[in-house]
C-alpha cells in the first residue's frame, strides 16, 4: 500500500462512496483544483487532532457529563436552515451570537444550566415539541421540531432500556475505535441507535455516509480524550462529515463542479429530495474530494506534519458555515 494513501480509503464509508463518484452525472471533482488548493492550504496552521473542548460550553468536570452532552448534540446536529427562506438558526448566548450547529448546542447548554435534565434518558424519552420549541429560541423557529422530538424519544427509550439512561454508559461499553470487529463505537452506534444509520441507495448499491456518527466520535475524542475519556484509536480511518457546508466550500474553491441545472436548482432554493442522485452525488463527492485534498496537503507537509481528514473538514466548515451563498438543501435528519 502507498504510505501516503490514507487508511480511510480501506474503510466502509469511502469504499462505498467511490462507486457513486464513478457513476456521477450531476457532480464532478476536479483533481487539478485539488492540487491548486493544496499548494497553498498545506502551509496554513491546522488545529491538532487532540486537545481542547470541541465547543466553548462548560458541562462540568466529569468526563461522563461531557460524553452525554456531546452525544446528545450529535443526535440533533441537523437542519439549521429554514427550508423556505434559507435563513440560518442563530441564538444569543454568553454575550455573543452563535450560528447553526453551535447555536443549537448553546441552547442545550442554556437549558441544562437552567436545570432541565436534558442528559437523562427518562427526560428525552418523554420530551415533546412544545418543550423543544421553548428550548431552541433564536432567529427562526428551529426546523423539524417534530422529527427532533421523535429522535430524542427513541434515543431516550433505548438509553433507559439498556444503559441506565445515560449515553456515557453506552460509550464506555464499546471498544475505543470506530471499527473493532463489530464492537467499535461507530459499528455499534449505527446498529443500536437507528438515527445514526446514515446511508443511501444509489444505482442498486448502498452508499454509506455516517455523518453524525463519525462527527460524534470526533467530538468525543477532542472534548474528553485529553481528560482521560474517549480516545478513538483509528481516527485515520475517519472521513469528512457529509453535510451542507463542506460541499459549498469545495465548490467555492472550484474543486467540486455542478451541472448548470443543479446550480440553478440550488440557487433558486429548490429542495433536493433525500436519496436523489443529485443529493447523493453532492455528499459522495464531498467525502471523496476532501480525502484527495488531505492527501495532496500531506504530500507537501511531510509525514511529521501530516493531517487526518477531519482536520481538513473543520478548516472548510469553520471558514464557510456562515457564508451567505446558497447551498443545497434536503429535508433529512441525517445532516
Amino acid at each position: 500500500m502507498n504510505p501516503q494513501r490514507l487508511p480511510a480509503w480501506n474503510r466502509p464509508v469511502l469504499q462505498s462512496v467511490v462507486t457513486a463518484v464513478g457513476e456521477s452525472s450531476h457532480v464532478a471533482t476536479d483533481p487539478a483544483a485539488v492540487e491548486r488548493v493544496a499548494a497553498w492550504m498545506a502551509y496554513e496552521p491546522f488545529a491538532p487532532p487532540v486537545g481542547g473542548p470541541e465547543a466553548p460550553f462548560d458541562w462540568g468536570d466529569a468526563p461522563e457529563g461531557v460524553i452525554d452532552a456531546v452525544m446528545l448534540k450529535a443526535c440533533l446536529d441537523f437542519a439549521f436552515t429554514d427550508f423556505a427562506t434559507g435563513i440560518k438558526f442563530e441564538t444569543e448566548y454568553l454575550g455573543r451570537t452563535w450560528s447553526d450547529s453551535e447555536a443549537m448546542y448553546g441552547c442545550l447548554h442554556r437549558a441544562w444550566t437552567a436545570g432541565v435534565p436534558i442528559l437523562d434518558g427518562d427526560y428525552l424519552a418523554g420530551v415533546g415539541v412544545e418543550a423543544l420549541d421553548r428550548m431552541f429560541t433564536g432567529s427562526i423557529p428551529m426546523p423539524m421540531l417534530e422529527e427532533r422530538a421523535a429522535i430524542l424519544n427513541d434515543v431516550g427509550e433505548a438509553l433507559v432500556d439498556r444503559y441506565q439512561g445515560r449515553f456515557h454508559r453506552f460509550v464506555q461499553g464499546c471498544a475505543p475505535a470506530m471499527y473493532a470487529g463489530g464492537e467499535g463505537l461507530l459499528e455499534r452506534l449505527v446498529t443500536e441507535f437507528p438515527r445514526f444509520d446514515d446511508h443511501s441507495d444509489y444505482h442498486d448499491r448502498t452508499v454509506v455516509f455516517h455523518k453524525l456518527a463519525q462527527l460524534a466520535l470526533w467530538s468525543l475524542h477532542l472534548s474528553v480524550g485529553p481528560v482521560g475519556g474517549v480516545v478513538i484509536r483509528d481516527l485515520d480511518g475517519m472521513t469528512a462529515f457529509a453535510d451542507y457546508v463542506v460541499p459549498l466550500a469545495l465548490q467555492l474553491m472550484e474543486i467540486l463542479e455542478y451541472t448548470d441545472a443543479l446550480e440553478r436548482r440550488i440557487a433558486s432554493g429548490d429542495l433536493l429530495p433525500r436519496d436523489s442522485d443529485e443529493e447523493i452525488e453532492i455528499r459522495a463527492h464531498s467525502l471523496y474530494a476532501t480525502a484527495l485534498l488531505t492527501e495532496a496537503i500531506n504530500r507537501r507537509r511531510g509525514p511529521e506534519r501530516a493531517l487526518i481528514i477531519p482536520q481538513v473538514d473543520y478548516r472548510l466548515w469553520s471558514t464557510y458555515h456562515t457564508a451567505p451563498r446558497p447551498h443545497h438543501l434536503t429535508r433529512t435528519i441525517m445532516y
